[in-house]
């Protein structure tokens, strides 16, 4: 077959031209455009794999040197699978292909959904300290115009988390030899084409839902109209002058913006240029540079990075000859620390990066066994036990500062409910907290048990195992770390548990989870749904009175701040072992990349979905037995027989199913966060058989419920919810009267189960 050359520069295709052929490139590079950025393909790459689903191309592509390529027409499906059965060496570079771009396009919407967080986070902080500093002078603020209809990004359809693994385990076996096998099995290599092609289309499509979002938010920053941030804060400057006290913090804001938002492919770059370059010279005279400042605080870097310098030796020499693998570790930190990109798919990288993780979870357990025997820890171990750094190198110098000033003000926030990992593990170790579940649902006490009945264990064994503390640790380390530890990083194909300055995608500071933040989420939640975390029981300690009757009783969640930088939060259990009444367990990154709030709210809906199935067992979706699981799973299964729902709102339904990929559990949470970021603002979103679910076993506080009866959409439902209200008041009314003839004090509990039943928490 005759190849055709291409001179550097040539536009193969456009975005939005037909889909008529695969172009194997045998030589040369090309660029693939897809919206907010750029990937390559180069030798044994394939044009068009990845769209072989569509009848236009969705990608752009240029030649970035002079190339060449092979062409393989395709006028359909049918052509498709026969050309892969009479070549089934073309079908190997077409299969590996796909795979590699799918890879590539996975990770950079990885990046891009946390750069929509960040940028959410920005603007609204930015805006809301415009407004302080404003409050502040005494100055009217100006309005950003269209400010209140900005929220947080939420993911639409969000990818299945192992997707990822999943083809670069399919990249690893298609490029061994004996994968010629399936190659050449009928239908498996269209499949695969088919599946992967449809894959690739969802990701492009969420990569142009945040790109586009991304759009939205920067032009509060830069706009043609001039009514932006940037206006906004340069104007201020000039109000304030040089002088304040404020101005220096108010021109590095000024600078961060521009250093962001500088070559933004969405802006007008001369524009900005020009309006950056009017600011820095009229500003130009008056900045004089802190000189004595600056040259402190380069002293006292310096300072710490002497300290610092051989921490990867002073660990390993901290975990002691307990630690086995010391030199293999050693020898593969130097490794990662050369690799030129250490989020790279390939065979040899994907295999340090695996060695390293069981490495450092061994190399973790072994500095903890021995950080509770010794009175003294150096800081490199501090830091190591806290966020994961094992060498200043790969850490970066700004960041190990930033790590060392971090660990030293460390302060133990368990009186919150918020544990880092280090502080977790030794409430275990103290007895104050129990191991969590294993991936067989089997507690500590389950699974030493469960090792007695198959003879693994003597009964000597398992006394001794049942009063071990470092064992209960290592069961938590086992389980709960080396999973916890991966899923929270949020990207599991590249996850390596080093702290890497790689891996740090916006300030440290910002991103650090602290007991405060943790707090003011959970209040987010609570102040909407206020009875998120209470459980129903009977109230044992005056059962005498009480009798039968049912209190409710709150138990916010531990959170557990894993050693790494991350972008996911994970629902870990929702309660601690088989007690019902007791906190639930969620797991944070200790620097969390993605809005907080946000993620709790995502968190505490999980919570009510895992909670109700935990309490209704094997009826969870028993619709004759009335909760909040299987009233919405009856809502969900049978939507298109409800009357009650116009043809409008079903289609929705079914588009959301879709999008929650037929999980009941997944379209229940966002349905949640809907319920709490927009309903509980007076904001309706959801139809109204998913509002009224929501309001009856997710009901809004008293206050938030008066002010929303004057809404047509709730009144109906909120003078519904009144009269049971009323109803359930009346007969722990009639009971605190009874108990008060008899001359007993009424117990407070009822007196609270009384407040709680009309919201006033």
């Amino acid at each position: 077959m005759a190849g055709t050359t291409l001179k550097k520069g040539t536009i193969i295709y456009k975005s939005g031209q037909p889909m008529t052929a695969l172009h194997l490139i045998t030589q040369g590079t090309v660029q693939a455009e897809y919206p907010g950025g750029t990937y390559q393909l180069k030798k044994g790459d394939v044009i068009g794999i990845c769209e072989i689903c569509s009848e236009i191309h969705f990608l752009g592509y240029t030649a970035l040197e002079d190339c060449m390529y092979l062409t393989y027409p395709i006028s359909s499906m049918e052509a498709l699978d026969d050309l892969l059965q009479k070549h089934p060496d073309a079908a190997r570079f077409f299969l590996l292909s796909l795979f590699r771009q799918i890879n590539t396009l996975l990770g950079k919407s990885s990046f891009s959904e946390m750069n929509c967080a960040d940028l959410y986070q920005n603007l609204t902080a930015d805006y809301e300290k415009y407004n302080s500093l404003c409050s502040r002078y005494r100055i009217p603020p100006r309005t950003l115009e269209g400010i209140q209809d900005i929220a947080n990004y939420i993911v639409s359809e969000d990818q299945d988390i192992w997707l990822n693994s999943y083809y670069l385990g399919l990249q690893n076996i298609y490029a061994k030899e004996h994968a010629k096998a399936l190659i050449l099995e009928p239908g498996i290599s269209l499949g695969m084409i088919r599946k992967g092609s449809l894959d690739f289309r969802k990701t492009y499509t969420l990569l142009d839902e945040q790109y586009n979002y991304c759009n939205q938010l920067t032009h509060h920053y830069f706009n043609s109209e001039g009514n932006d941030l940037f206006d906004f804060y340069t104007s201020l400057y000039y109000r304030l002058g040089s002088n304040s006290e404020d101005a220096v913090a108010l021109c590095a804001d000024i600078e961060r913006m521009t250093a962001y938002f500088e070559g933004n492919p969405a802006l007008d770059a001369d524009r900005v240029k020009q309006r950056v370059e009017d600011f820095r010279s009229k500003i130009a005279s008056l900045k004089k540079p802190a000189k004595q400042e600056e040259k402190k605080n380069d002293s006292l870097s310096a300072s710490i990075l002497s300290e610092l310098a051989g921490s990867l030796d002073t660990i390993l020499e901290f975990a002691g000859p307990e630690f086995e693998a010391a030199e293999a570790f050693r020898q593969h930190v130097n490794a990662y620390k050369n690799l030129e990109d250490k989020n790279a798919m390939d065979d040899v990288t994907s295999r340090l990066r695996k060695n390293l993780t069981l490495e450092f979870d061994n190399l973790y357990a072994a500095v903890f066994k021995r950080s509770v025997s010794t009175p003294y820890m150096p800081t490199p171990v501090k830091m190591f036990l806290y966020f994961g750094y094992v060498d200043e190198e790969l850490a970066g110098a700004d960041n190990c500062a930033t790590l060392y000033n971090m660990t030293f003000g460390m302060e133990d926030q368990s009186a919150f409910g918020v544990y880092t990992l280090y502080q977790w593990l030794m409430a275990i170790y103290n007895g104050s907290k129990s191991p969590s579940r294993n991936e067989f649902d089997e507690d500590y006490s389950d699974y030493i048990h469960k090792q007695k009945a198959s003879g693994k264990l003597s009964a000597s064994q398992l006394s001794a195992l049942e009063k071990d503390p470092m064992s209960k640790v290592s069961f938590e380390l086992n389980n709960m770390f080396a999973q916890g530890n991966k899923i929270t990083f949020g990207r599991i194909s590249t996850f390596c548990p080093l702290f890497s300055d790689d891996n740090v995608l916006k300030d440290l500071k910002a991103s650090y989870v602290t007991a405060a933040q943790i707090t003011k989420a959970f209040e987010t939640v609570r102040s909407i749904d206020f009875s998120a975390f209470y459980r129903e029981s009977l109230d044992y300690d005056n059962i005498d009175v009480m009798g039968r009757e049912s209190i409710h009783v709150e138990y916010l969640p531990d959170v557990i701040l894993m050693p790494n930088v991350g972008i996911r939060g994970v629902m870990w259990q929702e309660i601690e072992g088989k007690k019902r009444n007791s906190p639930g367990r969620m797991l944070f990154s200790i620097f969390h990349m993605e809005d907080i709030n946000t993620s709790v709210v995502r968190l505490a809906g999980e919570f009510r979905w895992e909670m109700c199935k935990r309490i209704q067992g094997s009826r969870w979706n028993d619709v004759s037995e009335r909760s909040l699981t299987s009233e919405y799973f009856d809502y969900v299964q049978f939507y298109r027989k409800n009357h009650e729902l116009s043809s409008e709102a079903k289609e929705r339904i079914r588009t959301s199913l879709q999008r929650a990929k037929n999980s009941f559990k997944e379209m229940f949470v966002r349905d949640y966060m809907i319920w709490v970021l927009f309903e509980g603002n007076n904001s309706p979103r959801l139809n109204k058989v998913a509002r009224q679910i929501m309001l009856t076993y997710c009901p809004f506080p008293e206050k938030l419920m008066a002010s929303m009866a004057q809404n047509p959409l709730y009144s109906e439902l909120l003078e519904r919810r009144k009269v049971l209200t009323a109803q359930r008041v009346h007969r722990l009314e009639i009971l605190a009267q009874k108990i008060k003839n008899t001359g007993v004090d009424v117990p407070d509990t009822l007196q609270a189960e009384i407040r709680f039943a009309q919201g006033k928490i």
